[in-house]
């Protein structure tokens, strides 16, 4: 787990963002990024070779929330505990930054997984490409619960 660093590294997360979370639906490379990209907080877990496996990113909507996007797992490595990383990762630096309140807006398929880890669905939020249902959902964080080293 760490986060993209050299020209490669990048190469290779934004290729699985696109991949995964666009190429199936005919949309071009590039379209996998935002004007965000420079000021959030990038994770990725990697093989032994260096192939990525899963990534995603975390950026600032506000002082007290944070959003995550563009989640994805490499096909075929799913419900292996990849996500799951990710995600405690980009909420933990959600933490570091003063967060107390993660949003993310997950497809129906995904619904499940995010439930599992204490998000919320707080109903539909946007039908992306004009076919894939998206729900809001939200999450508060606890600096107690994620940081157990620390003094209560």
């Amino acid at each position: 787990m760490r986060a993209p660093e050299t020209p490669e590294d990048w190469t290779s997360y934004y290729a699985l963002r696109w991949r995964i979370l666009r190429a199936p639906w005919g949309q071009p490379p590039g379209s996998e990024r935002d004007g965000l990209e420079n000021s959030s907080v990038h994770r990725m877990v990697c093989d032994t070779s260096g192939k990525v496996l899963a990534v995603g990113r975390l950026h600032d909507t506000d002082n007290q929330t944070a959003q995550i996007r563009y989640m994805a797992v490499e096909t075929g490595c799913e419900g292996q505990g990849l996500g799951t990383r990710i995600l405690e990762q980009l909420e933990q630096a959600a933490l570091a930054r003063g967060t107390t309140t993660v949003v993310l807006h997950a497809r129906e398929s995904a619904l499940p997984f995010y439930r599992r880890r204490g998000y919320r669905d707080l109903g539909p939020s946007h039908l992306l490409f004009g076919t894939i249902q998206h729900y809001l959902m939200s999450k508060q964080l606890c600096p107690t619960a994620a940081m157990p080293d620390r003094p209560r």
